[in-house]
């Protein structure tokens, strides 16, 4: 019998795809960040998008843009941003359907050609997420201010969210960078979650994955929160551990010791 088996779970509690009906979107921060989100559907622009690593900024876009109805909207989602500028703009022209030039002046008029066709003519709205943007090189984060200016910067076309780690927020705001901070529209921080909405977030976990009785003691989920610090990414990983030890003790319900000895075991 599988861990999840002997607990009658469906899945393990936070899983990597969550969305929809699985994503706790009961938080003040998604709640904040939500607002922000829809603020540039509606009227597009640059995004600033911060969290230390673990509090789920992936997960809150991938909930919140796969809530937009297509073919009305255009998500082009980039994460590998440790590599040349060119190169960022050669993936950028590849998933909006453009044949990518070597040429930087090309590529670029190329991308805003079919960027202003998709809004134009399809009626579709454009929308790039580029994640891990902390690793993004100075060159790129100056180039994009220019990258951003459509028609004598008459329109704007495109909706942008920088996703990253703190580092990200003071790079931009150095002097170097000022041209690209006042196209920063909305800037939102993500923290961990508090006590509270951390204990929400649990229940709401465990009911997800095909819990019908209370798996967890609340001594248990206090511990959870101290060592996890409320940071969903290492709960989840304390979660699974906290599983296996109760079900090796053919426990069918998780206390504090149990979750005690998974971050002791984590620890190792």
């Amino acid at each position: 019998m599988s861990d999840r088996d002997r607990f009658g779970l469906t899945a393990y509690p936070f899983p990597k795809s969550t969305q929809g009906k699985t994503f706790f979107d009961k938080t003040p921060g998604y709640t904040r960040l939500r607002r922000c989100f829809r603020q540039l559907v509606e009227d597009p622009g640059l995004g600033l998008l911060t969290a230390e690593p673990g509090v789920g900024k992936t997960a809150a876009m991938r909930n919140l843009t796969g809530e937009l109805p297509r073919p009305d909207h255009h998500v082009v989602y980039v994460c590998d941003t440790a590599v040349a500028p060119l190169d960022l703009y050669r993936t950028l022209a590849v998933e909006i359907g453009v044949k990518p030039s070597h040429r930087r002046s090309l590529l670029w008029a190329d991308i805003k050609r079919a960027l202003t066709q998709m809004v134009d003519e399809r009626g579709s709205a454009p929308i790039v997420v580029i994640d891990e943007a902390q690793h993004l090189s100075d060159t790129f984060l100056l180039d994009l201010a220019g990258f951003l200016n459509f028609a004598f910067d008459s329109r704007d076309l495109l909706t942008m969210w920088l996703v990253g780690h703190p580092p990200l927020a003071r790079r931009l705001a150095m002097q170097q960078h000022a041209a690209l901070r006042t196209r920063i529209a909305v800037d939102v921080r993500l923290e961990p979650l508090d006590k509270d909405s951390f204990a929400l977030a649990v229940d709401h976990a465990l009911k997800a994955s095909g819990a019908t009785q209370k798996l967890l003691s609340d001594p248990a989920v206090e511990m959870l929160f101290r060592a996890s610090r409320g940071v969903l990414r290492i709960a989840a990983k304390i979660l699974r551990t906290a599983l296996r030890i109760a079900g090796d003790k053919d426990q069918r319900f998780i206390d504090e010791h149990v979750v005690a000895a998974a971050v002791e075991e984590i620890a190792c």
